[in-house]
């Protein structure tokens, strides 16, 4: 027994800080399982075919998983590289989320408006005739377009300004790309009477007209950028520069897991409503978890809201996000985690697409909510350690899963999400009929009519 204790701390210690060695971890792992195996004491978990798991490209540190570090660190991404202007209001941010987290009361009132509110627990839809057409996995459908307001991003508005609340701030600043964290953020605004004030890049405000119509009506001013690429980095930059020329009375609600810490870690437990839900409801309607889940990444929040309740599973769940391609690699894209390389972005370490020189180049997406040049510091993590895969997909290819996803269940979904659709659409042939894959389906079309008309001739 002395000697399993002791293999079970070399497990640990190992598993984590030298899990890129796999045939390291495989010894210890096959040892540690051959002594319980002699002892009798095998977990019940451990049922599935171990040699396979152990051999896979997923290392055991899936089961160990635990990030941010106490200074907001994952791995060697994201921190705080910001001004001293700003030190503190971070670190007061970071202090009253804690507290919230602790506060049964705080934790009641959130659970109680996204209840009836948002509309949670938004539905696993089993797309039905899509599989069947596709003649492979079965594919199911996280319905986070029908959250209220058309998106996954009311579930991190609706958190923060909880605390803007508890803080005592009356004056709330967002940054917002396709427009739907920022009708979220005013949403919550009109909800709790707050001031709103929206930043976005006047390309943005020409191709989500809509969004921009619904913010104003929200009671939001939504001011325009002009600079750089006039997308959603731009929008971001000037929320921040806001922040810093108003710290004391001002709250800042980031849209993503981007930035500084806290907000990586805020927006991302905000989210993971997401994976929490889609746990329960795929055992209630398959009778297990799937075989892969899939989500597009911008900045990410969608997507590390649905994978992050899936990190500990052994044998481990295939994750798999979706860049934006753009026009391909080749050409202009938002393809950070593909194509990009460790610099600072928005006050945290990342990746993100610059020149040799080091400056910032212009991302492309069709869909303006994937149009950044960077992405979560988490996500950044993730992809050293392996534990999720990252693929692209093409404004072409996402199109055409739009459509195809249109025509066969009679959903509309974001251009964004239509990314990940195309992901399944491609990768469900090439597996069975009992696998099952999960798409984030993480927000509807209504915004992207009039790029949808042009870019289709309908």
């Amino acid at each position: 027994m002395f000697l399993l204790i002791i293999l079970n701390a070399i497990l640990l210690r190992y598993s984590i800080v030298m899990a890129s060695d796999k045939s390291l971890n495989i010894f210890f792992l096959l040892v540690y399982d051959a002594c319980f195996s002699v002892k009798g004491l095998r977990q019940k978990s451990h049922n599935h075919n171990f040699l396979n798991y152990l051999t896979s490209s997923h290392p055991m540190v899936a089961t160990l998983y635990s990030a941010p570090d106490k200074a907001g660190h994952f791995g060697s991404f994201g921190g705080k590289f910001i001004p001293e202007t700003l030190v503190k209001n971070a670190a007061d941010l970071e202090l009253e989320y804690i507290k919230a987290k602790n506060d049964p009361l705080f934790h009641s009132e959130l659970n109680l408006l996204l209840r009836d509110y948002v509309g949670r627990p938004t539905p696993l839809y089993h797309a039905g005739r899509l599989s069947s057409n596709l003649g492979g996995a079965q594919i199911y459908l996280k319905r986070e377009d029908l959250c209220h307001t058309g998106a996954h991003k009311i579930n991190n508005a609706l958190g923060q300004v909880l605390l803007a609340r508890r803080m005592g701030k009356k004056r709330v600043i967002a940054e917002t790309g396709a427009g739907q964290h920022g009708v979220a953020t005013a949403t919550v605004c009109a909800l709790f009477d707050l001031n709103c004030i929206v930043y976005m890049g006047e390309e943005d405000i020409r191709r989500q007209a809509p969004n921009v119509a619904r913010m104003k009506l929200l009671g939001a001013e939504v001011r325009a950028v002009s600079s750089g690429s006039k997308t959603l980095k731009d929008a971001t930059s000037e929320a921040i520069r806001d922040w810093m020329n108003n710290p004391e009375e001002t709250f800042y609600i980031i849209g993503s897991v981007v930035g500084m810490h806290p907000y990586p870690m805020i927006v991302r437990d905000f989210q993971a409503v997401i994976g929490q839900e889609t746990r329960s409801q795929i055992i209630a309607q398959a009778g297990r978890l799937p075989d892969v889940i899939t989500a597009c990444v911008g900045g990410g929040s969608n997507a590390v809201g649905m994978f992050y309740e899936f990190l500990k599973d052994a044998p481990p769940i295939e994750l798999v996000g979706v860049e934006a391609a753009g026009e391909g690699l080749q050409g202009r894209h938002a393809a950070s985690l593909t194509l990009g390389k460790t610099g600072v972005l928005h006050g945290a370490m990342t990746k993100l697409l610059q020149n040799e020189d080091g400056q910032v180049e212009e991302a492309h997406s069709i869909s303006a909510g994937l149009d950044y040049p960077g992405v979560g510091p988490e996500h950044c993590y993730l992809q050293e350690l392996g534990l999720v895969t990252y693929t692209s997909t093409t404004d072409r290819e996402a199109l055409t899963a739009l459509k195809t996803l249109a025509a066969t269940e009679g959903i509309i979904c974001a251009l964004e999400s239509a990314h990940a659709i195309h992901y399944a659409i491609t990768r469900a042939p090439k597996m069975t009929k009992e696998s099952i894959i999960v798409v984030n389906l993480s927000g509807r079309g209504d915004k992207d009519m009039e790029t949808i008309i042009r870019e289709l001739s309908l």
